[in-house]
């Protein structure tokens, strides 16, 4: 089992976001691997510049799971956005975590000279839900997360 949801009202309200304006991830086409993430508020970038957007959205899915996070290659090719981090990793065990709910916030950074505006309902990024394998010598961890977004526990 694995999916979205959107975020409660208070974590919204938090962001100064309306419900109305979020949107699930949804595959463009039958053979898409990644979800297209759609931005619920209008953003402009100046020119060299870095925010982090929320999405309203949080991902559910098995323990052996990760939802990586791309962005769009037509906006990394065409204009120069790209994501703070490079790759977001979305682990199973953000989903409602105490801080935050497991809200999924996306940083990304304008590396063009020249500003760049995006309306509520575009598309973002991609989040890939993919299997991940455990190292036969590991000692598994007993920590549980409590954090959000950065933090492991």
């Amino acid at each position: 089992m694995r999916g979205f949801e959107i975020v409660s009202v208070a974590e919204l309200k938090k962001y100064k976001l309306d419900s109305k304006s979020v949107k699930t991830p949804k595959r463009g086409t039958k053979n898409s691997a990644g979800y297209d993430f759609y931005i619920p508020l209008d953003i402009s970038l100046k020119p060299n510049s870095k925010v982090i957007i929320p999405t309203g959205i949080k991902a559910y899915m098995e323990s052996d799971e990760v939802l990586l996070l791309v962005i769009r290659s037509s906006l990394g090719i065409k204009y120069g956005i790209r994501l703070l981090n490079q790759v977001g990793v979305i682990d199973s065990d953000y989903y409602n975590n105490p801080e935050n709910e497991g809200h999924i916030l996306i940083g990304v950074e304008n590396t063009s000279n020249e500003e760049i505006s995006f309306k509520t309902g575009d598309r973002l990024a991609q989040g890939i839900f993919m299997k991940y394998l455990i190292s036969d010598q590991e000692k598994e961890p007993k920590v549980s997360r409590l954090g959000g977004i950065g933090s492991t526990f």
